[in-house]
């Protein structure tokens, strides 16, 4: 996964950061909030949606839509300068309760052409609330034709983690807490406490290193995931139990240790995190910066805060593994952040958390915003 050399896996990388935001057209209006980073990029705030319930997750389509989901079971389409009045989708078995509900969402690689929308969201079965990861088609800024791919996760009203997104090798990668039971990030009978990889249509890759969709063990509440754009090297963020929330470099099979250790706490069969916080920052949606309308941040590693109540970036040395130095942003201006993503034109789009029942909501809440160069 660190090199794409065959062509196939290239088309699909070119795909993945195209996604991503590669291009970068240029951004106009007045910004708020301005800020000067560490290293001098002038940079500002545009606020662009506003009185949204729970915006839990952010993907951007090809054409420039943004995809969201609201966690008490919307899927809503941001849309020339607007947020459309229908919903695109509304869950009618959605189970929303504390952590649980709407959940992640991503749209196929080759969206353009299929149309496929992937979400993760909580459901209500006869046997009990279950995370269910289901696969919709859009037209119209409609989603329907649900297929119920996976839903061998356990629920639970903290700890379902539900991060989905596609890696650049095409697969598709879901971060599962462990469901307020920390036994079972040890154990292969279940799928919670992990990160999992899957085909798009959710059987198990031939690569898989269990046999089993189980890309990582060993995980208490995995809640970003990110690629390097240049290494290829996949890193989560993780809240930890108290403190010990970790930024970790994530390898094929590892056991990252949870609930065996945690933090500074080592041992020779499980993995240490690049970096641990405490006291908690609660580490949430994260991304890589690789477009080219803000240069200065390029391949910096950034990622929301819910307890923390700010945008942390990562600057990373020359191996790319390690990090060389960290400043927070936008601390305390727009309350607890949930995910952050990079738009199409280049800008940095981030959500906001306040009205989930542990904030502490303005009239205006929540809202999804973007950060921009300063004119």
């Amino acid at each position: 996964m660190r090199r794409w050399v065959l062509a196939a896996t290239f088309v699909v990388a070119q795909s993945y950061q195209q996604q991503c935001g590669k291009s970068a057209p240029a951004i106009s209006g007045s910004v708020d909030n301005e800020f000067t980073t560490a290293d001098g990029l002038q940079l500002g705030v545009q606020v662009i949606a506003t009185n949204l319930e729970i915006p839990w997750s952010l993907a951007f389509a090809p054409d420039g839509r943004l995809f969201f989901t609201e966690r008490p079971g919307r899927v809503r389409i941001y849309q020339n300068g607007q947020v459309l009045a229908s919903p695109a989708l509304t869950l009618d078995d959605v189970h929303a309760e504390g952590e649980s509900g709407a959940l992640g969402i991503a749209l196929h690689p080759d969206f353009a052409n299929n149309h496929l929308v992937y979400i993760l969201y909580t459901a209500n079965t006869s046997g009990g609330p279950v995370n269910r990861l289901a696969r919709y088609r859009e037209a119209n800024n409609t989603l329907a034709d649900r297929a119920i791919l996976f839903e061998r996760f356990d629920a639970a009203s903290i700890h379902d983690g539900g991060r989905i997104k596609f890696g650049p090798d095409g697969k598709l990668y879901i971060t599962m807490g462990d469901a307020a039971n920390p036994s079972n990030a040890q154990t292969f009978a279940s799928f919670n406490g992990k990160i999992l990889r899957m085909n798009d249509d959710a059987t198990t890759p031939g690569d898989n290193p269990f046999g089993g969709p189980i890309w990582t063990l060993g995980h208490r509440n995995p809640q970003g995931i990110a690629w390097h754009p240049v290494t290829g090297d996949l890193w989560a963020t993780e809240h930890g139990n108290v403190g010990n929330d970790e930024v970790n470099l994530i390898r094929k099979g590892r056991n990252y240790g949870w609930p065996v250790i945690e933090g500074a706490a080592t041992r020779p069969d499980m993995e240490s995190p690049i970096r641990f916080y405490s006291p908690s920052i609660a580490p949430s949606g994260a991304a890589f910066y690789n477009g080219s309308l803000m240069p200065g941040l390029r391949n910096n590693f950034i990622f929301a805060t819910l307890v923390g109540r700010h945008i942390e970036r990562l600057v990373l040395d020359q191996t790319a593994t390690q990090i060389a130095s960290r400043e927070t942003w936008l601390q305390d201006r727009y309350g607890r952040i949930r995910d952050v993503v990079v738009g199409s034109d280049g800008a940095l789009y981030f959500c906001t958390s306040n009205r989930d029942g542990r904030g502490t909501p303005t009239t205006s809440d929540d809202r999804i915003a973007r950060i921009v160069p300063r004119e």
